[in-house]
C-alpha cells in the first residue's frame, strides 16, 4: 500500500491548481478551492504539514 509524503499547504493547492481548481477564499486555518461547473469544494487544511494518507486499493 503506497503511503502519500507529507506535503505542505501551498503545495498542495498548487496540486489542485494545475487541475482547474482556484482558492475561492481562506476562512480562518482553511483553504476553500472551487471549480468552475463543480458543485463541490475543496478544503485543504492551512497547517505546516497535511497530513500523510495511506491510500487502498
Amino acid at each position: 500500500m503506497p503511503v502519500v509524503p507529507l506535503l505542505r499547504p501551498r503545495e498542495v493547492v498548487r496540486a489542485f491548481e494545475r487541475l482547474g481548481w482556484r482558492v475561492a477564499r481562506q476562512p480562518g486555518s482553511h483553504i476553500v478551492l472551487t471549480k468552475q461547473a463543480v458543485p463541490a469544494t475543496l478544503s485543504v487544511p492551512n497547517h505546516d504539514e497535511v497530513d500523510a494518507v495511506r491510500l487502498e486499493c
